[in-house]
C-alpha cells in the first residue's frame, strides 16, 4: 500500500479535475478499499477542502469551492501556463493586476520543481511583449461587478464618457465582457436607446447593480466577440481605394496583404487593386512600401494625401 500522505496527494490531484468520482473508481484508481477513501476523504476535509458527497446510484465525491482557498496540485503543463498567463497579466491595463501578477508569479516559481522553473524563465527570457504604451486602464472592481451582473441577468446604471467628452448615465442590460488589444468594452443592451451597445470600461464609472433581474436577450449573431469587431470597424472611417500598381498581382497578394479579390491583374507586370482601408496614413505608406510605380484613382483624400507626402519628400530633399 503506498504512503497515506502520498495516496492522499493522489486523492486530491483526482478531486480537482471538474467532475464528481464515485467512490468505487476512486478506490480502483488507487488500489485501496472504499472505507479507505471514505477515511481519506475525511482527512481532506479536515485540513480545509471543501469535499462534498451525494448519495445514490449517481453519487460520487467532488471538490467544491469554500471559504478559503486550499493549495492546488498542478501537473507540469498546467504550472507552465499558468506562470506565462501571469506574467501576460502584468502588463495588463487593468489597475492593481501588474502588481498581484508579480507576487503570485513569485510564489508559484518559488516552488516551482528546477525543471519548470528553466522552462517559464526560458520562455520569459525569449518573449518579449508589444507594449502599446501608457494607455488607460481599468478599475478591476468595475469588471467584477459587470460581469457579476452579466452572469446574474441583472440591469446596471453607470456613468459614461464619450469620446468626445460628454458624460451621461446608462440604463444597461451587461451581456459579455470582451477584452481587445488593451482595452476592454462591455457589450451590453442599452434600455434608453432600445439597442445593443458597445462601451469601453475604462471610461466607465459609478456602475451600481439595479437588483432588476431580466429576461436574456438575444445578441445579434450570437458572438460577442465578432459583434465587438464589426461594431468597431462600423464606427471607423472607410476608405475604397482603386489604385493601379505596375508590379505582379501574385507579389502584390504576397506582400501588400490584400485579399485575392481586391487584386485584379490587368497584365503581367500590372493590376488594378480595389479595395477597404481603414486609415489613409496606413493605406498610402503600404503603397509607397511596394517600391513600384502605381497610380491613384481614387478616393479623393488618398490623392490629397499621397500628393502632400510628395510635396513634403520633395522639401526634404530640396537644399
Amino acid at each position: 500500500m503506498a504512503d497515506p500522505s502520498i495516496r492522499l496527494l493522489n486523492l486530491l490531484s483526482l478531486l480537482q479535475t471538474p467532475r464528481e468520482w464515485p467512490g468505487g473508481e476512486l478506490a480502483d484508481r488507487l488500489a485501496v478499499s472504499a472505507r479507505t477513501i471514505r477515511r481519506d476523504i475525511e482527512r481532506l476535509r479536515e485540513i480545509g477542502y471543501p469535499v462534498e458527497a451525494t448519495k445514490g446510484p449517481e453519487g460520487g465525491y467532488r471538490l467544491v469551492a469554500g471559504t478559503a482557498m486550499p493549495p492546488l496540485l498542478l501537473d507540469d503543463e498546467e504550472a507552465v501556463a499558468i506562470a506565462l498567463g501571469l506574467r501576460t497579466a502584468a502588463g495588463h491595463p487593468v489597475d492593481g493586476i501588474g502588481e498581484a501578477s508579480a507576487r503570485a508569479l513569485a510564489k508559484l516559481e518559488q516552488v516551482l520543481p528546477s525543471r519548470l522553473r528553466h522552462r517559464v524563465g526560458s520562455l520569459g527570457a525569449a518573449t518579449v511583449p508589444l507594449s502599446a504604451g501608457g494607455g488607460p486602464t481599468v478599475d478591476p472592481a468595475h469588471l467584477a461587478t459587470l460581469a457579476a451582473a452579466a452572469a446574474n441577468r441583472e440591469r446596471v446604471r453607470f456613468a459614461y464618457r464619450a469620446g468626445d467628452g460628454t458624460r451621461t448615465r446608462r440604463l444597461t442590460e451587461p451581456h459579455r465582457i470582451v477584452a481587445a488589444g488593451r482595452r476592454w468594452y462591455l457589450i451590453a443592451y442599452d434600455l434608453d436607446r432600445d439597442d445593443w451597445r458597445i462601451f469601453r470600461a475604462d471610461r466607465l464609472d459609478e456602475p451600481h447593480p439595479t437588483g432588476q433581474r431580466r429576461t436574456p436577450r438575444e445578441l445579434p449573431g450570437g458572438d460577442a466577440a465578432a459583434f465587438l469587431k464589426n461594431k468597431l470597424y462600423s464606427l471607423a472611417p472607410s476608405y475604397h481605394a482603386d489604385v493601379t500598381l505596375h508590379m505582379p498581382a501574385a507579389q502584390v497578394l504576397a506582400r501588400f496583404g490584400a485579399a485575392p479579390h481586391e487584386v485584379r491583374p490587368l497584365g503581367d507586370d500590372s493590376c488594378l487593386l480595389s479595395g477597404h482601408a481603414d486609415t489613409l496614413e496606413w493605406l498610402a505608406a503600404r503603397l509607397i512600401m511596394l517600391g513600384c510605380e502605381f497610380e491613384v484613382h481614387g478616393p479623393p483624400e488618398l490623392l490629397a494625401h499621397v500628393r502632400a507626402l510628395a510635396a513634403r519628400a520633395t522639401r526634404a530633399t530640396t537644399p
